[in-house]
């Protein structure tokens, strides 16, 4: 029981959390690219603001009551499933201004940010993890980095 609650103490469950909603907006992010020339086609969109928000509560939820699971839950794009999953639902991006000729909203260069955005965060996600996954197994092995 000890060592299976190890990966919902301190920062863990919040980048375990982080790391699905990145790996979900780099595949959205991929079909919104691979979608860029069909006609009539809305990109879509998760809201990284919104979800950094819900993560917040999430913690200040669990700092106040441990014993609960870690739950994430941002309007109707993100939220914890029964199995403790995150699951996330990418809403339609509203047209910015007007839509380009063939019916799109499709903009490559917002694409191209949002991908370096999220795989600058998502590097960092795995680089924090990584280092709490070695840390533990240190500290099960019974040594002192």
């Amino acid at each position: 029981m000890f060592i299976s609650n190890l990966g919902e103490t301190g920062a863990t469950p919040a980048l375990v959390k982080t790391l699905a909603f990145n790996e979900a907006r780099l595949e959205m992010i991929a079909d919104n690219v691979a979608n860029a020339s069909t006609p009539g086609y809305r990109t879509k969109q998760l809201d990284e603001r919104a979800f950094q928000r819900a993560l917040r509560e999430a913690l200040d939820r669990k700092s106040r009551a441990p014993h609960k699971p870690f739950e994430v839950r941002s309007g109707t794009e993100v939220e914890t499933n029964d199995r403790g999953l995150l699951e996330v639902s990418p809403s339609v991006r509203p047209a910015e201004n007007a839509l380009f000729h063939d019916g799109t909203n499709m903009s490559i260069e917002k694409q191209l940010a949002d991908l370096a955005e999220t795989n600058m965060m998502h590097e960092l996600t795995t680089t924090l993890l990584r280092g709490r996954v070695n840390s533990m197994r240190a500290a099960i092995r019974g040594r002192v980095s």
